[in-house]
């Protein structure tokens, strides 16, 4: 009884820890995840095979450190596209504005203010369609006007989360399904890249102040450096994959053909990875938010040493002349200088 106990323990940990993990990237049935549009979601991070890096002495000291802030949106912006057509431009006209006016009045029961609504008209063009002109001898095809499309944007700021989904509905049941984009705002971004760099700073120090325990004052080093910053919006972090099985044991049993069904393209949120990052601010992530990073990194290399001058030594010469009699006899004489 005690073996099936812990049987049945070790299978429904087992199920759990699959659960958690989810369905992307699965690695029990890899036909799980199939190629979508834009082929599977793209992986972040190194391999867990190999853990150990390579560390490789050099001359050169190098402080090269990063920070990430995970910054929540004080604002966001929706973008809906509506489409109406109509005999002609003022009934066109009056359509659409009535589909805006239940939106609108909507929006300012659930607490959106009348100046964050705001009307883009896109196009207001004739429609023609194609008119058959049948006669004896040949046949023409004419286009004709027979109406006019209009064309708006409705764009809608809020500041909380939750009114989106009231947003939607309110868009929905006016028949406006055609969600744009929604946009994300921060009020002072120049105040998280203060709080970014005062944090890379402080790093920065104390790794300087690691080093010369090390015995390596980083005065006696010649510098160069370079920075960078940047800034992401959840737009270009979204990734897709398909999950689905397309195994029918039934069918082979009966041998009947299967019909392919569409498979449902499944979206969600990927961030930045934190692996390559010394510091993250607002680590822990609910909600999709705006990522904000900067980048120092600094180069010493040593400064040279100076050369001492050689010391000047002095060369003595002695000066000799010679004195030559007329016999032929030369008699050599040294000549004392001063």
């Amino acid at each position: 009884m005690k073996k099936i106990s812990l049987l049945m323990c070790l299978c429904l940990s087992q199920f759990l820890f699959a659960q958690h993990k989810g369905n992307y990237d699965q690695q029990i049935s890899r036909q799980n995840i199939v190629v979508a549009e834009y082929g599977n979601a793209q992986r972040y991070g190194s391999s867990t095979s190999n853990l150990a890096r390579n560390v490789n002495p050099s001359a050169n000291i190098i402080l090269d450190v990063q920070a990430l802030y995970n910054a929540k949106a004080t604002s966001y912006t929706a973008i809906f596209n509506i489409s109406q057509i109509g005999p002609t431009a003022e009934d066109a006209n009056k359509l659409v504005n009535e589909r805006i006016d239940n939106v609108r009045k909507q929006l300012l029961a659930i607490g959106i203010k009348k100046e964050d609504i705001a009307i883009d008209v896109i196009s207001f063009v004739p429609v023609y369609e194609i008119e058959v002109q049948k006669k004896l001898f040949s046949t023409k095809y004419n286009e004709v006007p027979k109406g006019f499309e209009l064309q708006q944007n409705i764009h809608i700021q809020f500041k909380k989360t939750q009114q989106f989904e009231k947003i939607l509905a309110a868009c929905a049941s006016n028949e406006i399904y055609n969600l744009v984009k929604v946009d994300y705002f921060i009020e002072n971004i120049r105040q998280v890249y203060k709080k970014l760099q005062d944090s890379l700073l402080a790093l920065i120090k104390e790794k300087k102040e690691y080093y010369k325990m090390l015995g390596f004052d980083l005065a006696d080093y010649n510098v160069i450096m370079a920075d960078d910053k940047y800034c992401y919006f959840p737009k270009d972090f979204y990734k897709n994959y398909q999950a689905f099985n397309s195994i029918s044991f039934e069918a082979l049993e009966r041998k009947k053909g299967v019909t392919k069904a569409k498979k449902q393209t499944s979206y969600y949120y990927q961030p930045i990875s934190y692996e390559n990052y010394d510091i993250v601010l607002n680590a822990a992530i609910l909600e999709p938010v705006i990522q904000v990073g900067m980048h120092i990194k600094l180069v010493y290399s040593p400064k040279p040493k100076e050369q001492k001058p050689a010391p000047k030594t002095e060369i003595k010469t002695e000066h000799k002349y010679y004195v030559i009699s007329p016999d032929g006899k030369i008699d050599v004489k040294e000549l004392k200088s001063n």
